[in-house]
């Protein structure tokens, strides 16, 4: 992975080039920004520079036996952390997969790994026995006698036992060793964490941008990138969503419009039905599709004040929007709001799904006639 395999982001480049040449580098950085705006393919780059016998300015050179080792994601003292199903498993239980998925793209969703590795109605989380596998690998010599380079993706997911060891780790930093925090909720990481990490923040990546990355590496026409990357809302890994057969929230905008069709129509039966079905949902994807519903439900709100361009929705949805959006108004919006975010709220504390999504259901019912 090199720093031109990755969509702008420049200044953020020149910064870490910089500090590599002039032996400056951090023992532990926090790369934080919204989803596919391109923190984890930095990470990616900086890594390989970081391992590779014969940088050039800053960026690794790609073809020594180090670079060959990272191109395949296999180099003895590159280390990943990722969320998986249960606390007793491990990365290592899934780094084939892991690889896969880089070799497929380096833009991708928590939602996209979460499927891939079949997580079933389980959280995925960083659990503790990560932290003892952590020790373990940082207790061992660099086998090429270099950095050792360890990336956590999605921090934010470790739980306590998890958090508490690795600022322990952190604190006291073994030589050579560099951490890298790959996170799109930082505010959710131990504060003690965040402070003893150089963190760097990822702007949106502009809609132009987008559009050439479309253009040039999925071969979009001009008109078809455009149209992709004003949906996209800065993240290459949404525009990407939106080009895939279907889009992964199609399943989300048909149980959107299910439930708030019922709900104008207080089918409780029907409602009842639509809880039942979510229910069975894995939780990953139950909190995925909550956080799904916020932001249409945004968007509704927005499409009344007839202002396209502050407007970012797919197709069918605006189409939706067109017969739906006057039921999002100043009296209902922030109840439905509110209720969204405290069943994903309650999603994640394992509350009974059957019940937080037929309360939710209810609840609708009685917002969407405000």
């Amino acid at each position: 992975m090199r720093y031109t395999d990755i969509i702008a982001q420049s200044d953020i480049q020149q910064r870490l080039r910089l500090q590599l040449r002039e032996d400056r580098v951090a023992h532990a950085y926090l790369f934080a920004g919204a989803m596919g705006v391109g923190k984890l393919p930095t990470a990616l780059a900086y890594a390989s520079a970081l391992l590779c016998k014969n940088p050039q300015e800053g960026e690794a050179c790609g073809v020594c036996p180090a670079c060959r080792m990272t191109h395949e994601w296999t180099h003895p003292d590159l280390h990943f952390v990722f969320p998986v199903a249960g606390s007793k498993l491990t990365s290592d239980s899934y780094i084939t997969e892991w690889r896969s998925q880089l070799a497929e793209s380096v833009y991708f969703s928590p939602n996209t790994w979460l499927q891939r590795i079949e997580v079933g109605n389980k959280q995925a989380i960083i659990g503790v026995a990560e932290s003892e596998i952590i020790l373990q690998k940082l207790s061992l010599t660099s086998q090429q006698g270099g950095y050792k380079v360890i990336i956590i993706w999605q921090p934010e997911r470790m739980n306590e036992p998890t958090a508490n060891k690795l600022l322990k780790i952190l604190e006291e930093p073994s030589p050579r060793t560099v951490f890298l925090l790959v996170s799109d909720n930082p505010d959710k990481i131990l504060e003690t964490i965040r402070s003893r990490t150089q963190r760097i923040d990822f702007p949106p990546l502009s809609e132009s941008d987008i559009a050439t990355a479309l253009m040039e590496r999925r071969f979009l026409s001009s008109e078809d990138a455009r149209a992709v990357a004003h949906l996209a809302e800065g993240s290459f890994t949404k525009a990407l969503a939106q080009i895939t057969a279907g889009g992964e929230d199609a399943p989300f905008f048909e149980q959107f419009v299910e439930v708030m069709r019922k709900g104008y129509l207080r089918d409780i039966k029907a409602l009842q039905a639509w809880s039942e079905t979510l229910a069975a949902w894995g939780r990953e994807e139950q909190k995925a599709f909550l956080s799904f519903a916020q932001r249409l439900v945004r968007e509704n709100f927005m499409y009344n004040f007839r202002r396209p361009e502050l407007v970012y929705m797919a197709s069918a949805e605006a189409q939706f929007a067109q017969r739906f959006a006057r039921f999002v108004n100043e009296r209902n919006v922030y109840g439905i709001m509110s209720e969204l975010a405290d069943a994903q709220r309650d999603i994640e504390q394992n509350t009974n799904s059957r019940m937080v999504f037929f309360d939710l259901a209810l609840k609708i019912a009685v917002l969407i006639k405000a």
